[in-house]
């Protein structure tokens, strides 16, 4: 499961029985056209990826907002990779991964910014899994 933002790719990786495995994030920087392809690529060889997830920003009323950043790096992916990309409805799921861990973990929200991208990953993620069995 990927979150891609402008400077960071937050990543969730799920085992086969689809529990999430690994979260981590890669940083990017568009200027420079670095976009964490190196790094992505050793964790599809480390977790044999086998299908890329990519959230895909909608607005509330179902229309599609910013969704051409993440479709292109969607397309990018699938390129270098060869491996299929799916995309999942994104809606909320930085809202809700905030909530959860200022509510639940009792985070500050300085805390919070440094994990909420791995989290948005992981929900993506587990929406998509969900949807799918």
């Amino acid at each position: 499961g990927l979150d891609v933002g402008s400077k960071t790719v937050g990543v969730a990786i799920s085992d086969p029985l689809g529990f999430t495995a690994k979260r981590e994030i890669i940083k990017i920087d568009e200027e420079a056209e670095e976009f964490g392809f190196d790094r992505l690529g050793e964790l599809v060889k480390e977790y044999k990826v086998e299908k890329f997830v990519v959230g895909l920003p909608k607005n509330m009323n179902n229309t599609e907002g910013t969704v051409e950043a993440s479709k292109a790096y969607g397309d990018k992916i699938k390129e270098i990779f060869g491996i299929p990309v799916d995309y999942q409805d994104e809606r909320l799921t930085t809202v809700q991964a905030e909530r959860m861990l200022v509510e639940q973990a009792d985070v500050s929200v300085v805390n919070v910014k440094k994990v909420i991208d791995k989290l948005a990953a992981q929900l993506i993620l587990q929406n998509y899994l969900d949807r799918m069995f």
